[in-house]
């Protein structure tokens, strides 16, 4: 005999297969109730009508006058589907579906409710959205002089295989000219230059050695300018030849 049971989740039979191999060539409408209520199948509740009623050795119409769980027949389909139901028997006309098992090739497999399906798919909504979520989040770039943008692969793919353009310089506003200047003016009163390169290739010269030219002396120069003064005024004074040629 083989056996096998894969448990996925210990307390939940959803995730739970079972299948004896010896039976699978045997299974038909008459045999799959035994097949099902074999000890080692984790679906089957020895507990049930069915139990009883083997135990006893009575025929399956007598479930019809018991009160209890029981299993039944619900669909057939030979030999590659077959469905049980359990129910809760509460009188002989009135029962109440508890649980659906499908039998497909000799694995026995439990039908999910409806609640275990629609959580499942809106946990499979859920992961699918956070991953997209992830994803665009990936390819999200933020920089404070630019703000937010997308950068994705397949844009570096082709940035790559174009040839690369040279970006032309967009010209500086008056604005921005004046306030370098300004700014530059600034930092040289603060911070003044100690060497200086006279002619282009050269070695820079300390500032304090360079030879500053002697000042004029305040009283020479107040002389010189009395004497363009009086020159100024006795031309002003003598006027121009031709005219003097004239008047006469």
């Amino acid at each position: 005999m083989d056996l096998s049971a894969v448990f996925i989740f210990p307390d939940n039979l959803l995730g739970i297969s079972w299948v004896d191999s010896s039976w699978i060539p045997i299974l038909n409408n008459g045999s799959v109730l035994d097949y099902f209520s074999e000890r080692s199948n984790p679906f089957y509740d020895r507990t049930c009508n069915n139990e009883v009623v083997k135990m006893q050795r009575m025929t399956l119409d007598h479930l019809n006058q018991m009160v209890g769980v029981e299993y039944i027949l619900l669909h057939a389909q030979e030999p590659i589907l077959f469905i049980i139901r359990k129910q809760q028997r509460q009188s002989p006309t009135q029962v109440m579906p508890l649980a659906d098992y499908y039998i497909i090739a000799g694995v026995i497999y439990q039908a999910p409710d409806l609640g275990s399906v629609i959580n499942s798919r809106v946990l499979t909504a859920v992961h699918g959205i956070q991953s997209a979520f992830e994803e665009a989040m990936s390819y999200c770039r933020y920089h404070p002089s630019k703000g937010y943008w997308w950068h994705f692969k397949d844009e570096e793919e082709r940035e790559k295989t174009k040839p690369k353009a040279k970006k032309k310089e967009e010209p500086s506003s008056i604005f921005q000219r004046q306030r370098v200047d300004a700014l530059l003016l600034d930092l040289r009163q603060k911070f003044p230059p100690r060497f200086v390169q006279q002619k282009p290739g050269e070695k820079p010269i300390p500032v304090d050695q360079i030879k500053k030219e002697p000042e004029p002396v305040p009283e020479a120069v107040k002389t010189e300018e009395k004497e363009t003064v009086k020159n100024a005024q006795s031309a002003g004074a003598k006027g121009p030849p031709e005219k003097r040629m004239r008047l006469q």
